[in-house]
């Protein structure tokens, strides 16, 4: 299996009226405003919202590779400035995989690279590295093209590249920032379907999309808009 992670009520990440202000041109934008969201352990819940409505702001913050102006953010039960820079750095390479719309893979490497990536800089043994690389892979139904560089791999082979690349740490959380966006119908539906085997397995999952088709198909939709979030129920 490649990802064993436990599914239980626990609360995972808890924020509360959390804000972002940037200041564009000599304006203050809120990209978030006083947002507050739960997440428990094994959930699966999007974020939907047009672009701009700070969606994106939002999963940096709980992917902890920004952090928030004010309001509190509580990961695993302990609230965020507890975390020192080493563990906070330790949680982003095991405990979070992120997806992205744009794929993320570096084009001067094989797909098993890529994969690979995440585990050399975890300081993984290589006989160690080659077994999870090929295990993610093969989950993802690309270990017959693991020598193939991302040109020469469909937009759809590609995010599963860099779905495999995202599990190889073997993480608790997964954050899938548009991970359909750049792919067809046909091809983001084959994307959901992981996801849905991800999250049967155990995984929290948080997806972004402006897609409501997209959207419905978590246990939990979360709308945003200016910033400000609103949940709906299931």
């Amino acid at each position: 299996m490649v990802m064993a992670a436990m599914v239980g009520s626990e609360r995972m990440i808890q924020l509360h009226n959390v804000s972002k202000i940037y200041n564009v041109g000599g304006q203050e934008v809120r990209a978030l405003d006083r947002a507050s969201l739960t997440i428990n352990d094994g959930e699966f819940v999007s974020i939907v919202g047009p672009s701009g409505s700070g969606k994106s702001t939002l999963m940096n913050i709980i992917g902890c590779l920004d952090v928030a102006d004010s309001g509190e953010y509580i990961l695993d039960s302990q609230p965020i400035e507890q975390y020192s820079e080493s563990e906070l750095a330790h949680i982003r390479n095991r405990k979070i995989g992120f997806i992205f719309q744009g794929f993320n893979l570096l084009s001067r490497l094989t797909a098993e690279e890529n994969v690979e990536l995440p585990l050399i800089y975890q300081r993984v043994g290589s006989a160690e590295r080659r077994e999870r690389v090929a295990e993610a892979l093969k989950w993802v139904e690309l270990y017959e093209r693991r020598k193939h560089k991302p040109t020469e791999l469909s937009g759809g082979q590609q995010q599963r590249v860099a779905i495999a690349r995202a599990l190889v740490t073997r993480p608790s959380l997964l954050l899938a920032d548009e991970p359909t966006g750049n792919l067809d119908s046909k091809t983001g539906d084959e994307i959901m379907r992981l996801f849905h085997e991800l999250h049967r397995r155990g995984n929290t999952i948080v997806l972004i999309t402006h897609d409501i088709d997209v959207a419905n198909q978590a246990e939990r939709r979360v709308h945003i808009l200016d910033g400000r979030v609103q949940e709906e129920a299931s």
